[in-house]
Formats: structure tokens, C-alpha cells, sequence
């Protein structure tokens, strides 16, 4: 846009991911008047609908977990606070993480031309997110780096391709048992990613990546 002068015609993307073939018709130092000429249909919906569960992390690794799973197609992401969180967001500073990562997450979709950006929910407690998916019908897995006998791959290929995935992955101090004892009577199947220790925004957007590959929309041809 700061390239573009009057005259000049581009796509307008909402923050509801509708798209509209537009026009600049002036500009006044920093104001744009914009005409909206016609709405364009937009890509298609994810062939899997994931919602990703995340431990809050510290504001860089965050933003580019929220950044590169967003592109990626994630259609949730769901933060939380866990037993071993570091940070903590009190009063205004809750509201001004989830307007900065809604940003992210539109200019993510714009980027990757996705249908809607991938919806931000309030930083909750753990506790409230086993509530929320508590009878949610859909796969769901908790990585934990303690499990030993069952890989995500594993699980996923076991598992008919479904339209719904939720997936929730710790802080940088990973799970403590308790929770995923909680997890495991909430439905959650614990998980490995494999030998590999990741960074928390890493088996995010690895997470993310698999269930794409396994049932998504990462092939030329669609699952469903």
C-alpha cells in the first residue's frame, strides 16, 4: 500500500476474511479513501478444522507461533495458563496481547490467502480449556515429552481423517503430570513428537504442519 497512488487497484481483505476488489481513489497524508468496486469469492474452507491449545509464551516466540500457525491454517488458538507458565498478563495488557495477536493472525491470513483468519480466543486457565473441550467431538492430543508409546504420526494414521483436530501443546517447562492426568479424563491422548526436545513455538507449528500433511490441505488434492 505505501508504494500504491490514486488510481492504483488491489484486493481488500476484512478481518472476517471477506475480500473485495478495490480502488484507490485519494490520499490525504496518512487517510486512503478506498471505493469498494465488486466482492470476490474467496478460497475454499480447511478441509480440517484445527484448534490449537497453547500455554502462553513470552511476546517473540508467541507472535511467531501465532504468525506461522495461522499460515499453516489453524482455525483456533485457544492460549491458557499452565502450572509452569512464565508469563503472567494482568488487566489491560490481556486486551492488548489479543488485539496485537489478532493482527498477526490477519495479515498471517492475508499472506497465505486463507478463507478467515484463524480466531484468537482470552488467555484462560487450564482448567477452563479441559472445560471447553471437555465433550468436544474431535481427536485430541496433549504433546508431552514424557510419553513413550505413541507418536502423533501414529496416532493420526490410526485415526480416519476427521474434520475437526485440537491439539495443546505446553509452556517452555512442558506439562506437569497432574495436568496430563487432567488432560487424559478430559479425552486428550498424550503424545511424542519424537526424540528431539523443541522449543514450545517449534512443536506448535510442527504439530500444526502434521495434522496438515496427514489430513489437511497440504497436497494439491483435497481429503474430502
Amino acid at each position: 500500500m505505501l508504494r500504491m497512488t490514486k488510481g492504483d487497484e488491489f484486493i481488500l481483505m476484512d478481518r472476517g476474511g471477506e475480500r473485495y476488489e478495490s480502488v484507490i481513489e485519494a490520499i490525504d497524508g496518512s487517510a486512503v479513501l478506498v471505493k469498494l468496486q465488486r466482492p470476490l469469492q474467496g478460497p475454499a474452507l480447511p478441509d480440517v478444522e484445527i484448534t490449537l491449545c497453547q500455554a502462553l509464551l513470552k511476546s517473540g516466540p508467541m507472535d511467531y507461533l501465532i504468525e506461522k500457525t495461522s499460515e499453516l491454517g489453524v482455525s483456533h488458538i485457544k492460549p491458557f495458563t499452565a502450572e509452569r507458565t512464565v508469563v503472567k498478563i494482568v488487566g489491560d495488557g490481556s486486551s492488548n496481547k489479543l488485539r496485537r495477536w489478532q493482527e498477526i493472525a490477519v495479515s498471517a491470513a492475508k499472506q497465505s490467502d486463507r478463507a478467515a483468519p484463524a480466531e484468537i480466543s482470552q488467555p484462560v486457565s487450564f482448567k477452563d480449556i479441559m472445560g471447553q473441550l471437555q465433550d468436544a467431538d474431535c481427536l485430541k492430543v496433549i504433546l508431552w515429552e514424557r510419553e513413550e508409546s505413541r507418536d502423533l504420526k501414529e496416532v493420526l494414521r490410526a485415526s480416519a481423517p476427521a474434520p475437526r483436530f485440537a491439539g495443546m501443546v505446553g509452556p517452555e517447562g512442558g506439562f506437569s503430570i497432574n495436568e496430563v492426568a487432567l488432560a487424559r479424563e478430559a479425552g486428550f491422548i498424550p503424545v511424542s513428537l519424537g526424540k528431539r526436545i523443541l522449543r514450545a513455538e517449534t512443536a506448535a507449528i510442527t504439530l500444526t504442519a502434521l495434522v496438515q500433511y496427514e489430513w489437511g490441505d497440504l497436497s494439491i488434492r483435497s481429503n474430502h
